[in-house]
C-alpha cells in the first residue's frame, strides 16, 4: 500500500498481473497528482470504489475494468472534470434506479470513452445522457440490465463513433434523433426489446459500418434506403419481425462483409442484385419465406465463406454457378423445395465442409469426389430419389448416367449408319451386276 502513498505520482500501471486487494479509501488525498490509474484485469482486486477517488482532480484516465469491485458506482466521480476515459466494465458494480451517476458524469466535458459493460446496473437510461460533451465519442453499456426506452436525447451525442447498448432490456422504438449521430460508425442495439419500425432514420448515417438490431421485436417492411449506406460492412437484422422483401437496392453494398437477416418473415424472390455483395463472407437469410428459385448470380460470390439458406421455400434447381463460390466453406440450403440434381461441379469447393441439402425434392447421384468425401449420411435424408456410395445410406445408381449417354450414342449412330452402309453395299451390288454388259 505505499505505493499509494507517493504523493508525486502521475501514472500507476497495474493492469493485468495476479494481484489482489482493495483500493485505499483515501486514494485522493494521498495521491493528488496522478493523472492515469490503470488498474485492469487484476486477479482479485475487490471492494468498492472509493468516494475519495473524487479528490484526484488532475485523474484523466481511469481504467477499473475486468475486476471483482462491487457496491453503488459513486456520483462523486462527476467531480473528476479533467476525464478523457472512463472504463467500469466487467465488474459486479450497481447504481440506484434511475442511474444518477451518469447524470453527474454529464461535468466531464472532456469525456471521450466510457464502458459501463456487463455490470448489473439495474436501472433506466436517464434523459441526462443528452447532456454528455459532444467530445464523448465511445460509450457501451452492454449487459447491464437496462430497463427503460432510449431517450431521444441521445441525439445530442454527435460526435459518436460507437454507440453499443446490446443486450439490455431496452423497450420502446429506436428514437429517430439517431439520425443526428452522423459520425456514428458503430451501432450495436441488438438482444433488446425494441418494437416498431426500423424506418429511414438509420439511412442517414452515412459512416455507419456495423448495424446490429438482431433479437429484437422490430416488424414491417426492410428499408430499401439501406442500400445506400455503401459504408456499411455488416448488417445484422436477424430474429425480428421484418415481413417485406429484399430490395434489389441491397447490392449496392459492395463492401458489405456479413448480412444476417434470418429468423424474420421475409418473402419473395432474392434479388439478382445480390451477387454484388462480392465482398461478402457471411449470408445468412434462413428461416424466412423466401421463395422461387436460388439466382444464379450468387456463383460470382467468391469471398462468401458461410451460406444459409434452409428452412425457407425456394423451388428449383442448385445453381451449377456455385461451383465458383471458391472460399465457401458452410452451404445449408435444408428445409426447401429444391428439386433437380446436386451438381457433379461442386467437388471444386476444396474448402467445403459442411453441406446440408436434407429435407428437399432432389434426384439423382450424390457426388462422391473433393469435399463429399467427409461428408455425413444426415447432410442427404428425405429427399426424392438420391442415389450413390453407400457411406450415404442411399441406394445404388443403376446404371452411371455417362454410360447410358455413351449408349444412346452408339445406338444412334448405328441408326444413322448402318442403313447408309447398306444403301452403298446395294448399290455396288447393282453397278457389279451391269458390269459385263
Amino acid at each position: 500500500m505505499e505505493i499509494f502513498n507517493i504523493s508525486r505520482l502521475r501514472t500507476i500501471q497495474l493492469s493485468a498481473n495476479n494481484l489482489s486487494g482493495t483500493l485505499p479509501p483515501n486514494i485522493g488525498s494521498t495521491l493528488p497528482n496522478i493523472e492515469r490509474l490503470y488498474m485492469g484485469r487484476l486477479t482479485n482486486l475487490i471492494g468498492t470504489i472509493p468516494h475519495s477517488i473524487s479528490n484526484c482532480s488532475k485523474l484523466t484516465d481511469l481504467d477499473l475494468s475486468q475486476n471483482k469491485l462491487t457496491g453503488l458506482i459513486p456520483n462523486s466521480l462527476g467531480y473528476l472534470t479533467h476525464l478523457h476515459f472512463l472504463n467500469l466494465g466487467i465488474n459486479n458494480l450497481s447504481s440506484d434506479s434511475i442511474l444518477s451517476f451518469l447524470t453527474s458524469l454529464t461535468n466531464c466535458r472532456n469525456l471521450r470513452f466510457l464502458s459501463l459493460a456487463f455490470n448489473p446496473l439495474n436501472g433506466m437510461l436517464p434523459v441526462s445522457v443528452g447532456n454528455f460533451s459532444i467530445s464523448l465519442i465511445q460509450f457501451y453499456a452492454i449487459a447491464c440490465k437496462i430497463n427503460s426506452q432510449i431517450p431521444n436525447e441521445v441525439g445530442n451525442l454527435t460526435n459518436l463513433i460507437d454507440l453499443d447498448l446490446s443486450n439490455n432490456n431496452l423497450i420502446g422504438s429506436i428514437p429517430t434523433s439517431i439520425q443526428n449521430l452522423r459520425n456514428l460508425q458503430r451501432l450495436y442495439l441488438n438482444i433488446n426489446k425494441l418494437t416498431g419500425f426500423i424506418g429511414d432514420n438509420l439511412c442517414k448515417l452515412q459512416h455507419v459500418g456495423a448495424i446490429s438490431l438482431g433479437q429484437n421485436q422490430l416488424s414491417a417492411a426492410l428499408p430499401n434506403c439501406l442500400g445506400n449506406i455503401t459504408s456499411l460492412r455488416l448488417l445484422h437484422l436477424d430474429s425480428n419481425k421484418l415481413n417485406s422483401n429484399i430490395s434489389p437496392s441491397l447490392g449496392n453494398l459492395r463492401d458489405l462483409m456479413e448480412l444476417n437477416l434470418s429468423s424474420n418473415n421475409m418473402v419473395g424472390s432474392l434479388p439478382p442484385e445480390i451477387g454484388n455483395l462480392k465482398a461478402a463472407n457471411q449470408i445468412d437469410l434462413s428461416m424466412n419465406q423466401f421463395s422461387n428459385g436460388i439466382p444464379r448470380e450468387i456463383g460470382g460470390l467468391q469471398n462468401l465463406a458461410h451460406l444459409s439458406l434452409r428452412h425457407n421455400k425456394f423451388q428449383g434447381s442448385i445453381p451449377d454457378s456455385m461451383s465458383n463460390m471458391v472460399g465457401l466453406e458452410f452451404l445449408d440450403i435444408s428445409h426447401n423445395n429444391i428439386s433437380g440434381t446436386i451438381p457433379m461441379s461442386l467437388e471444386k469447393l476444396q474448402y467445403l465442409k459442411y453441406f446440408n441439402v436434407s429435407n428437399n425434392k432432389l434426384h439423382g447421384e450424390i457426388p462422391s469426389g473433393g469435399p463429399f468425401k467427409n461428408l455425413s449420411s444426415h447432410f442427404f435424408i428425405n429427399n426424392e430419389a438420391l442415389c450413390g456410395s453407400s457411406k450415404f445410406d442411399v441406394p445404388p445408381c443403376p446404371t452411371s448416367s455417362k454410360h447410358w449417354v455413351v449408349l444412346f450414342l452408339v445406338l444412334g449412330i448405328a441408326l444413322v449408319f448402318v442403313p447408309i452402309t447398306l444403301v452403298f453395299v446395294w448399290i455396288r451390288y447393282r453397278r457389279g451386276k451391269r458390269s459385263p454388259q
